[in-house]
């Protein structure tokens, strides 16, 4: 499908969602001259666009070739160390800062998301929809760059754990109790709240892999 776009942030938008929803999944080879085709962009700012994402280490060097990134067991666990921390933070902001509106519209995506129980990339999408209202509700600018950061990381892991048998109800609940604590601007038990609910997902993600490497021997 060929979507109609031009510059380089566009470029850079497409390439990554791309790789988010799985189009191309780490160890993919990504070919200039087919990324434009696709997006329907000229090749220059494509160009740029693999440069910034190689920059940020979500493409690596294969030879002359640019391929997306897999990440290793300590990549990942580092990585889910340093979003546990800054979620957490992101949420005690959230319970000090939140505007009335804000908690609204978190509570509202916890019961509408109930709908989507048994469609894992549609809960995908939900769930991050849901960190970002979080981190947004935390009015902490500084914390929301470095979290975007972090998620553009998370594009690098091939499946969602909302996948995983009870993970999607688990998941609403954990989401149900973050929103209880900032609704009663408890700092505390939303900053725990959401560090449980990361700790859970990433036990998830090591039984996924865990599966992965006994399919393979």
């Amino acid at each position: 499908m060929s979507i109609n776009k031009s510059g380089q942030k566009d470029a850079y938008a497409l390439i990554l969602d791309a790789i988010d929803v799985g189009v191309y999944r780490p160890g993919d080879r990504l070919v200039e001259s087919e990324l434009a085709e696709r997006f329907g962009v000229s090749r220059t700012p494509i160009r740029e666009a693999l440069q910034r994402l190689e920059t940020q280490s979500l493409l690596t060097r294969d030879g002359r070739s640019l391929i997306v990134s897999e990440l290793d067991h300590n990549q990942l666990a580092e990585l889910y160390v340093v979003r546990a921390e800054l979620e957490g933070l992101a949420a005690r902001l959230a319970a000090r800062h939140a505007a009335d509106e804000e908690i609204k519209v978190l509570r509202d995506m916890v019961e509408e998301d109930r709908q989507l129980i048994g469609d894992p990339v549609a809960m995908a999408r939900a769930n991050r929809r849901f960190h970002k209202q979080i981190h947004l509700a935390s009015h902490n600018r500084y914390l929301v760059q470095q979290l975007d950061l972090v998620h553009r990381s998370m594009a690098l892991l091939a499946t969602t754990t909302l996948a995983a048998e009870g993970r999607g109800e688990g998941a609403l609940a954990e989401h149900d109790a973050i929103v209880v604590a900032i609704e009663a601007h408890d700092g505390d038990g939303a900053c725990k709240a959401l560090r449980e609910h990361i700790s859970r997902a990433f036990e998830t993600r090591l039984k996924l892999d865990s599966v992965d490497l006994d399919a393979a021997e």
